[in-house]
C-alpha cells in the first residue's frame, strides 16, 4: 500500500516561495551599504522590527524578510524565523538587522546575547552570519564594523 494512503488522515505540505517584486541585482560591500539602503524606511518606524537579508555566495541580496516586529524597546526572535527565509531561498550568508527607534544604536546585552546565539545556529546550518546591523534615525552599530566575534 503506497505511504500516502496508508497515512491519509495526515496532511500533505507544499512549500512554495514567492517573490513579492523583482529583484534588482544589488551586492553588498559594507554595512554602510546596508544602511545606506534601508535607513528611509527604518528610521521613521516607531517600535523594533527585526529583518534578515539573505544572501548568495557572492554577497547579492536574494530578498529582506521581516521576522518580527515588537514593541518600542524589544523583539522577540527565534532562530527557527530568523533562518527559515535563508534556507527557503538556498542563502549561503545573511545579514541581521533590527532597528532602535528610541535613537541609541548602542547594542543592548539582549542584542548581543542574541547576536552569539543566532551566529551558533548559522554555523549548525553552515549560513554564515556575515554582520548585525542595529539602524536608528541617526546612524547605524555594525557588530562585524566594531570586531564583535
Amino acid at each position: 500500500m503506497p505511504l500516502i494512503k496508508k497515512y491519509k488522515p495526515f496532511q500533505t505540505i507544499k512549500i512554495e516561495l514567492v517573490s513579492e517584486a523583482p529583484a534588482k541585482k544589488y551586492q553588498l560591500s559594507t554595512s554602510r551599504d546596508v544602511y545606506n539602503m534601508l535607513y528611509k524606511e527604518v528610521a521613521k518606524l516607531d517600535i523594533e522590527h527585526f529583518w534578515v537579508i539573505p544572501l548568495t555566495t557572492k554577497n547579492q541580496i536574494i530578498g529582506i524578510n521581516l521576522v518580527s516586529m515588537g514593541s518600542l524597546t524589544s523583539s522577540v526572535i527565534h532562530p527557527r524565523e530568523v533562518f527559515k527565509p535563508a534556507i527557503l531561498t538556498n542563502a549561503a550568508r545573511v545579514v541581521l538587522m533590527h532597528n532602535h527607534p528610541s535613537g541609541d544604536f548602542t547594542p543592548s546585552s539582549n542584542d548581543r546575547t542574541m547576536t552569539i546565539h543566532l551566529r551558533a545556529a548559522g554555523d549548525l546550518l553552515d549560513i554564515k552570519v556575515l554582520d548585525h546591523i542595529i539602524i536608528t534615525n541617526k546612524s547605524y552599530y555594525s557588530f562585524d564594523d566594531n570586531n564583535w566575534k
